[in-house]
């Protein structure tokens, strides 16, 4: 009796250690549409990044200490077409501080409308790291945030790493492609199928 319990604590506890039988992955097309997928896409769908439940990046190209940061800690950039010298300053720090990070970029009237809900705040660039957000570009503040988060001060990031490409603020979802038309039916009688003349 107590050997059939041990060994069904021995069994469920191995159950709790197994991994997860599913991996996800988040892929950046070529045009800069981001999916998520539970099966191992093909490079030519885009750039491939591993994912965690919560749909955090776990990048596999990482040093392991930044993938770990970056697991814990992702970077967003909230970027908009009118934001000028302070976008382009933001975005050069943490290109030279080599942290991995997603930009959202406001371009249409619609996205800059949705923005002070989106972001919180009418201000531009807003940076998010984990769920820190800080609005307008102050390099002093980003640089002690990335510090508190454990982002290195100099890049780790591959030789070969590239940044994913900025994707929009608002999610374009594409139109639905229109049901094709029935064809036209003959009318009736047309071809001496109704010789009574009957019509409906």
């Amino acid at each position: 009796m107590r050997a059939q319990v041990l060994l069904s604590t021995l069994a469920a506890s191995l159950l709790l250690a197994a991994p997860a039988a599913h991996a996800l992955f988040k892929v950046i097309g070529p045009d800069g549409r981001v999916t998520y997928t539970d099966r191992p896409p093909s490079p030519a769908d885009g750039r491939v990044v591993n994912v965690d439940k919560e749909g955090r990046a776990s990048d596999p190209s990482l040093p392991f200490a930044l993938r770990q940061v970056a697991t814990r800690f992702p970077v967003t950039l909230f970027t908009a077409s009118t934001c000028g010298d302070a976008c382009a300053l933001g975005r050069n720090l943490l290109s030279k501080r080599g942290v991995p990070f997603t930009e959202r970029v406001a371009e249409s009237d619609e996205e800059r409308e949705a923005w002070p809900r989106l972001v919180g705040g009418s201000e531009a660039p807003v940076l998010k790291i984990g769920g820190q957000t800080l609005r307008g570009f102050t390099p002093v503040a980003w640089d002690e945030t990335l510090d508190t988060a454990g982002y290195p001060r100099q890049s780790q990031l591959p030789a070969n790493y590239q940044t994913p490409a900025p994707i929009p603020l608002i999610e374009r979802k594409p139109p639905p492609k229109a049901a094709p038309e029935a064809p036209a039916l003959p009318p009736v009688g047309d071809n001496g199928s109704n010789p009574g003349g009957i019509r409906f």
